[in-house]
């Protein structure tokens, strides 16, 4: 089997306040292959976008820190890795569209001017070149009258063009591998589908994988082919994107399922997990979905369950689920 393209193996990451520090990822361990689509699911506060940053070792300097874990990439660990390193890989080798691209574009440089950055820095082309480059990115993004809009300022564009953009950047040197950070959440409806469309034509095209975080459950069914759902900074379950909407098995999962709005049916009233996700330096015995679990029995709030191999490539943390399919 081949190596995977990143492999993260106990990642903890810690944030301090004024208590002390407190961690916020506690023992993330996932692979992302060559190619793979992952996406990642949780409700806000679960880790996710916390583990993405620290993929590429964002979070900022002083105030964070990882008191254990790897994250290996090309024999490299990301976490230990020179800033020297860790600058010729940002962009080059793994990239990252964000959230809100108004507040990720620089307002007083036009959209070559951003594009061409990281052509300049990355591969050396000079300033023609990279504008040449920088409309073909444009065009490869769908950006109509590329020639034109690529001296445009990123309040001239639409929500939908600014995302446009910044994936136009993230792919400027074709990554392997691309992080999008709940890339359609400002976006309507019918601009999320086309951003969805696009990213799904782009991965084919350039061949790279994508680690897609969102809290949409329907675009994770529709665009992932693997599926991590996280909880208070923990994987509670990791499977294939088929298995997990089919047979989820953590309680979690299950709650997150049921809170989805059905197509068909009329209107009926949403579930919702009862309680709430914990604070991350809240001091919770046993398995921290525990006390909104209505399948908890009395291990749950001793001992915090391991995330164990059930079928296949299905994993679980949680006990009463991995004793009853005998999870190894």
């Amino acid at each position: 089997m081949a190596a995977p393209l990143v492999s993260l193996d106990d990642v903890t990451v810690q944030f301090r306040t004024d208590r002390g520090w407190t961690t916020a990822v506690d023992g993330i361990s996932f692979d992302i292959a060559e190619r793979d689509c992952v996406g990642v699911v949780g409700e806000s506060g679960s880790g996710k976008s916390v583990t993405a940053l620290s993929l590429l070792r964002l979070h900022a300097r002083g105030t964070s820190r990882f008191p254990r874990g790897q994250v290996r990439f090309g024999g490299q660990d990301l976490l230990t890795a020179p800033e020297r390193d860790l600058r010729r890989i940002r962009g080059r080798d793994i990239a990252m569209v964000f959230q809100d691209p108004m507040s990720s574009l620089n307002p007083v440089l036009t959209v070559c001017d951003q594009i061409s950055e990281t052509l300049r820095l990355h591969q050396g082309l000079d300033r023609a070149t990279a504008r040449r480059r920088a409309i073909e990115l444009l065009d490869l993004v769908r950006i109509p009258d590329a020639a034109r809009r690529v001296d445009d300022y990123p309040h001239r564009l639409s929500g939908g063009m600014r995302q446009r953009v910044m994936i136009a950047i993230a792919i400027a040197c074709r990554p392997r591998l691309l992080i999008a950070d709940e890339p359609t959440t400002a976006l309507d409806v019918t601009i999320q589908a086309q951003i969805l469309e696009l990213l799904r034509e782009l991965r084919t095209e350039l061949g790279m994988a994508v680690m897609l975080i969102s809290h949409d459950l329907g675009v994770i069914a529709e665009f992932a082919d693997r599926v991590i759902v996280m909880y208070a900074g923990r994987v509670v379950e990791d499977a294939p994107v088929d298995a997990l909407f089919r047979s989820p098995r953590h309680p979690y999962t299950e709650g997150l399922m049921a809170s989805m709005p059905a197509l068909e049916g009329g209107i009926t009233r949403l579930y919702a997990i009862p309680g709430r996700i914990p604070d991350p330096d809240e001091a919770i015995a046993g398995c921290r979905f525990g006390p909104r679990c209505r399948h908890a029995e009395a291990i749950c709030r001793v001992a915090v369950p391991e995330l164990l191999a059930i079928e296949g490539r299905h994993r679980v943390r949680c006990a009463p689920r991995t004793r009853a399919t005998g999870g190894l």
